[in-house]
């Protein structure tokens, strides 16, 4: 394998996931993102998005980053990688500062002063900011201020939204990546990555609320005016209606994610009568014939436990108002026939399915919701957007944003 000749240009991604590990390679260019490499092996060590067998783990990025690599030509030692899980916290806050004289322009040095009075906050030992996502600002109570830098004011002040993870969680990334020969350029929000391939400067300006729905875990994210007002992880997914569909069909976890695949429909209503399916049975030789709607019966009510308990938090927190956009789908699960209908009949809100946008060369591969992370994270989340590897001792529990999207959005508006 040659050496990478072009750093400068070249950027690569692994998505660790419940189900599946994709590492990707790219040239960054002005329009989009050309991927030329991409290795995708089922995931190991691995649930709920988090490590739980560092040497599986790592053993499978390993095939996934050599597939990559293969594809691609030449060898990749740096990727950004993502992080989810229920571990995640985030909260919005805010930082204020004075500006030294009225005189005087506020400046970028300013700028980072009132973010970083925002992580002044006492946080647990075991967590650790990862990102804190600028918001808007504030000059002498003139709200809606996207670049403060050159302005005049006497006192400044960031909104923020923070987000962060558990330290031991992270830790067992770090070691997973180790064992497997890559290093971590960025440590990056799954959800965050996977807003940046899907949303449009539309639909980030009217506001809307991203769903990822993976195997393992749904991740929320709500940005509204260009900033990232809650975010939040749920720990439903694909696999859940896979396992509903083997208790109740009494077949393997194998056969049921196949049957999901090709038969499955989150709305029994667009199911026509007298379809069928045939199913394999565990412990008995041969198949069995049973109806579609069937099938259905069984989708349908655990993919609408999912999209009402978020379109609970949505109603009570009166973050529906602001979602101008409506609702995005992507994930794996988001290809599920019918579940676009019925999260309109739930949210009562516009929702489409979200895939990579801006993505060139190896688009028919990666042009799917299932790597909308892997792309998501071929971009640079430098500057701003990071923590800074703070980590803040104290006592005070950071509660996720969705738990609490009501104060959430109260101090958003």
């Amino acid at each position: 394998m040659s050496k990478l000749k072009s750093p400068t240009n070249i950027r690569a991604s692994i998505d660790m996931g419940t189900t599946k590990i994709s590492a990707m390679i790219a040239e960054s260019q002005s329009s989009a993102m050309r991927v030329i490499g991409v290795g995708t092996v089922p995931a190991d060590g691995l649930k709920q998005g988090v490590v739980v067998d560092i040497e599986r783990a790592a053993a499978a990025v390993s095939k996934a980053v050599s597939e990559a690599e293969r594809m691609a030509g030449f060898a990749v030692s740096v990727f950004n990688v993502g992080v989810a899980g229920e571990h995640i916290r985030s909260m919005n806050s805010r930082g204020v500062v004075a500006i030294p004289s009225i005189d005087d322009e506020i400046n970028e040095h300013d700028v980072s002063r009132a973010i970083s009075a925002s992580r002044k906050f006492s946080l647990p030992y075991d967590r650790e900011i990862i990102h804190t996502l600028p918001q808007g600002y504030i000059v002498d109570n003139q709200k809606g201020i996207r670049h403060p830098a050159g302005m005049y004011g006497a006192r400044l002040e960031a909104r923020v939204h923070v987000v962060t993870a558990s330290r031991p969680a992270l830790d067992n990334v770090s070691k997973t990546l180790e064992l497997s020969g890559v290093e971590a350029d960025e440590i990056v929000l799954e959800p965050l990555a996977s807003s940046r391939s899907v949303l449009t400067d539309d639909e980030r300006e009217l506001g809307v609320m991203l769903l990822d729905i993976g195997g393992g875990t749904t991740d929320v994210m709500v940005v509204v005016e260009g900033g990232v007002v809650a975010s939040g992880v749920i720990g439903l997914g694909g696999n859940d209606v896979t396992s509903d569909i083997a208790y109740g069909l009494r077949t393997s976890q194998t056969h049921a994610e196949e049957i999901k695949i090709k038969y499955g429909c989150a709305l029994s209503s667009l199911v026509e009568d007298g379809e069928s399916i045939e199913v394999t049975t565990v412990g008995f030789q041969g198949t069995r014939r049973l109806a579609r709607h069937m099938l259905a019966g069984i989708i349908e009510p655990r993919v609408t436990e999912l999209l009402s308990l978020i379109g609970d938090q949505v109603s009570e927190s009166g973050v529906k108002k602001l979602l101008g956009a409506g609702v995005v789908l992507t994930g794996g699960t988001a290809m599920l026939r019918g579940i676009r209908e019925l999260a309109e009949q739930v949210f009562d809100l516009p929702v489409r399915v979200g895939r990579p946008l801006a993505v060139d060369g190896l688009s028919e591969v990666v042009h799917h919701p299932r790597f909308a992370t892997g792309v998501g994270l071929l971009y640079d989340y430098g500057g701003a957007t990071t923590g800074g590897g703070e980590r803040v001792s104290g006592t005070k529990r950071l509660m996720s944003s969705f738990d609490q999207l009501k104060r959430a959005i109260a101090s958003f508006i």
